[in-house]
């Protein structure tokens, strides 16, 4: 009996740690499949090492009052123009993000077609970057734990912060 107890025990234990690498590896899978790869990825890893990076969050402005990378500058997806960027030097180390990808990629393509040379998409975007433990702050400059969560559908693969819907 008391061996019965002990492997119920292992199992129990083993659940999370199945649930997590199932979890993180369905949200890869996702990804890969959401990626054209037209834009090259940058790890959350790779970005925090990086130097003189310009992050752009192409996010809607709703979801970037609530909370964004620090530093990061809202320029849009929906009604996104070349003219939010006009400042930003065609050499410049540029790194997009959004909820998890696909919006920083279709406007990573657009900045490419425009001449930017060093365009990068972050992979995972900000849920990556959340479900990481990494900070981001609101509209104010102050670190908060609200990230907007897309919707109840995408919101699923954010795992750490507290989600907010409109």
């Amino acid at each position: 009996m008391k061996r019965y107890w002990i492997m119920i025990g292992a199992l129990l234990m083993a659940v999370p740690i199945v649930f997590a690498q199932t979890e993180n590896g369905a949200f890869k899978a996702m990804l890969e499949t959401m990626y054209k790869k037209t834009v090259p990825l940058v790890s959350v890893t790779e970005l925090k090492r990086m130097q003189n990076v310009v992050l752009l969050d192409t996010r809607a402005r709703t979801e970037y009052d609530i909370s964004h990378l620090p530093n990061a500058r809202w320029v849009g997806y929906d009604d996104f123009d070349l003219k939010r960027v006009a400042d930003i030097p065609k050499e410049a180390n540029v790194v997009l993000y959004c909820s998890v990808g696909y919006r920083s990629e279709r406007v990573g393509e657009k900045l490419q077609a425009a001449g930017y040379r060093h365009v990068h998409n972050l992979y995972g975007s900000l849920f990556e970057w959340v479900n990481q433990g990494n900070p981001v702050v609101d509209n104010a400059g102050k670190l908060t734990q609200r990230v907007h969560a897309y919707s109840r559908l995408w919101g699923v693969w954010l795992r750490k912060g507290k989600k907010v819907y409109d």
